[in-house]
């Protein structure tokens, strides 16, 4: 390169004696840069690239399988929640129908006690009424004739007269 700085044009007949080249034309370091750079890229494409697009790959696919187990998931929800509804209205019906069976069940068999119980109490109103009946007239003719002697004594004494004391 050439020292002259006088102007523009010395300086470049300066460079042309000196024998420079002109950048844009290529030469031996740019196709040893480029051969260099061709090597790296290649070291990285395949030991580099490679592994994390299968790490990607591999991502894509599990996310993938995620999304369609997710919506299967959603789906089996889905037809659950709608079987366990019908179970549930099934089973409120059945429950229902149950309930009135019992009640009726109850009813009949309150009403087999009442009868039951109605039946002893006319039982023991007939016994009582028996046994009264048995006391009655075994005690009649004793309390006629207490009745007769009150009676003689009550009338005698509102007559006035002393019955026989």
């Amino acid at each position: 390169m050439g020292v002259a700085v006088i102007s523009g044009a010395t300086v470049l007949a300066t460079e042309a004696e000196a024998g420079t080249t002109n950048f844009l034309v290529p030469n031996g370091t740019f196709f040893f840069i480029l051969a260099i750079f061709l090597i790296v890229f290649g070291v990285i494409a395949k030991f580099v690239v490679q592994p994390v697009q299968k790490v990607l790959d591999e991502r894509d696919r599990l996310v993938a399988q995620t999304t369609l187990d997710n919506r299967r998931a959603a789906e089996q929800d889905a037809a659950a929640e709608s079987e366990f509804k019908q179970e549930l209205t099934s089973a409120r019906t059945q429950a229902g129908g149950i309930r009135d069976q019992a009640r009726a069940e109850g009813r009949q068999v309150a009403d087999e006690f009442r009868a039951a119980a109605n039946e002893k109490v006319a039982e023991k109103l007939r016994q009582a009424s028996e046994s009264l009946k048995v006391e009655g007239d075994g005690l009649a003719p004793t309390l006629n004739a207490s009745v007769e002697n009150l009676s003689l004594t009550l009338a005698n004494r509102i007559i006035g007269v002393d019955g026989g004391r």
